[in-house]
């Protein structure tokens, strides 16, 4: 039972390709938001829910990170390729939660393939900066990176880049952009994320950890 006396707890959602997902996870789980969250004309980024001490709040996938790691929200769901990206020392990411599958990888055009094959240096349009340049360093090359938040496909038959690394999922976009993969960089899937303070200062986030594995674990063995 919630002891009201604490704080709100703030559990921080993503925009985009894996709310979806996660809302059905959530709500075993025990995190169900008001109605109000359902409606598609609401702008509001804040919202109650059924346990008078949360309330969610609904943010861009990057931010969700952000306000966790700063301990702005207690708890969040994000891909773990954002916590890869950002690699906070404050935000601890308990459990996978089985949703949300995709992979981050590397595509180039179709046409004109190799031709900057052996090149020690290399332009790439991503929104993935660093785990961008960490995986070329391996592979022996220097990648000055563009920062694009989306629109990637348009980069290399624009010439603001030769390759792009985003997220692909079934690849189709890609494909219609004449681009091809080339490598995978990580694999994705959406995590349960705390901020370490909390997670050892409030047993209610302890709680929701528990709460998701279970719920988890219950998935898996189905």
């Amino acid at each position: 039972m919630a002891d009201n006396s604490l704080s709100q707890l703030t559990f921080a959602i993503p925009k985009g390709r894996i709310l979806e997902e996660a809302l059905p996870v959530m709500a075993r789980a025990g995190v169900v938001p008001e109605e109000a969250f359902h409606d598609k004309g609401n702008r509001a980024l804040s919202f109650a829910t059924t346990r008078t001490d949360m309330r969610l709040i609904r943010v861009r996938a990057f931010d969700v990170a952000t306000f966790v790691a700063h301990g702005a929200a207690h708890v969040g769901i994000v891909g773990s390729d954002v916590i890869e990206e950002f690699d906070y020392s404050e935000l601890y990411g308990p459990v996978d939660l089985d949703i949300g599958h995709c992979r981050l990888c590397v595509a180039e055009p179709a046409e004109g393939r190799g031709d900057d094959g052996n090149a020690s240096h290399m332009r790439v349009a991503t929104k993935y900066p660093h785990l961008t340049q960490r995986y070329f360093e391996q592979q022996g090359i220097q990648a000055e990176c563009v920062k694009l938040n989306g629109a990637m496909e348009l980069a290399p038959g624009l010439g603001l880049a030769s390759r792009i690394v985003d997220l692909v999922s079934t690849g189709k976009t890609m494909r219609d952009n004449g681009l091809v993969e080339t490598a995978t960089i990580i694999p994705v899937s959406a995590r349960l994320i705390v901020n370490r303070a909390a997670l050892k200062t409030d047993p209610r986030v302890a709680e929701l950890v528990e709460a998701f594995r279970a719920e988890t674990a219950k998935q898996d063995a189905a």
